[in-house]
C-alpha cells in the first residue's frame, strides 16, 4: 500500500483527505506542523508528500527546501497543496523541486485525488 504524508494544519481538510485516500487504496500519515512533518518523512518513509505552505513552526518552504537538500528524501514527490496564488509563490516552489502546485480553491477533492495518483505512478 502507498503511504502519502499530508502536512497540513486544518485538521477538516486532513480528514477528508484521509476518508478519500483510504478508500483509494492508500494509507495517509498526516502531520499539523511542519517540525512535525519532517520528523515523520524520516520515520514513514512516505511516496508522496501532500504539503501546504502555511504552516505552523516551519512554512511549507522551508520543508521543501529541506526535503530536497537531504539525500535520503531528496526524491519523494511534493504536491504543494495550498492557498497561497500568487505567481512569485509558485515559481519559489517549483524552483526549490516541488513536483505541482495547486491552489485548493481551484482543484476539487477528486482532482487533486487524481493528480496524487499520476505522481505515483510516475515516480
Amino acid at each position: 500500500m502507498k503511504k502519502i504524508l499530508f502536512i497540513e494544519d486544518e485538521s477538516a481538510l486532513q480528514k477528508a483527505f484521509g476518508d478519500i485516500l483510504s478508500e483509494s487504496g492508500y494509507e495517509m500519515k498526516s502531520a499539523m506542523d511542519g517540525e512535525t512533518g519532517l520528523r515523520l518523512v524520516g520515520t514513514e518513509k512516505p511516496d508522496l508528500i501532500l504539503l501546504d505552505i502555511t504552516l505552523p513552526k516551519l512554512n511549507g518552504f522551508e520543508v521543501l527546501e529541506k526535503l530536497k537538500k537531504n539525500p535520503e528524501t531528496k526524491k519523494i514527490p511534493v504536491i504543494i497543496l495550498t492557498n497561497l496564488e500568487k505567481i512569485e509563490d509558485v515559481d519559489k516552489a517549483i524552483g526549490l523541486g516541488a513536483m505541482t502546485y495547486l491552489v485548493k480553491a481551484q482543484y476539487k477533492l477528486e482532482d487533486v485525488i487524481e493528480k496524487i495518483k499520476n505522481a505515483i505512478k510516475e515516480k
